[in-house]
């Protein structure tokens, strides 16, 4: 684990390639935590038949730290890389998918109309009386005046 006063250039001068990618440092923590609960243990041991190692969410916690508190680009480049590597063991089976066929485009009618037999079926249906609900509400709001005084 690099120091803060390590010999790596401590002030970013440039904008880091996919920063984006870093959570806030409290979701690291929040994960190390869930990760490492009884109930996930449990949880990890039904599921996967062992205990899963979490010592990659404290890892990435610190290394958050020191980016967000020291500007440590070390820490930054580690923390980036840990969220590329955990983003590829996510999709690796849709990737790995050969069943469904992928598309360039969507299907030519796929804001087509509904049939009127299932507009008839879903005319009472509580997503609709909601969705209508909420034009209504929408539609209030919208014709009110609403002055404010600076």
């Amino acid at each position: 684990m690099p120091e803060p006063n390590s010999a790596v250039e401590n002030v970013p001068e440039e904008e880091i390639k996919d920063e984006w990618l870093i959570r806030p440092c409290v979701v690291y923590k929040e994960e190390y935590a869930d990760c490492t609960s009884i109930k996930a243990r449990f949880h990890q041991y039904f599921i996967h038949g062992e205990i899963l190692d979490c010592k990659q969410w404290k890892i990435d916690y610190e290394n958050c730290n020191l980016w967000t508190e020291h500007k440590n680009k070390k820490a930054c480049y580690e923390l980036i890389n840990s969220e590329k590597t955990r983003r590829v063991n996510r999709l690796k089976d849709h990737y790995k998918n050969d069943i469904w066929e992928r598309r360039d485009k969507p299907p030519e009618n796929w804001n087509a109309p509904l049939p009127k037999w299932l507009e008839e079926r879903n005319s009472n249906s509580y997503l609709k009386i909601v969705n209508e609900k909420l034009k209504e509400t929408k539609n209030e709001i919208a014709n009110r005046n609403f002055c404010t005084i600076m």
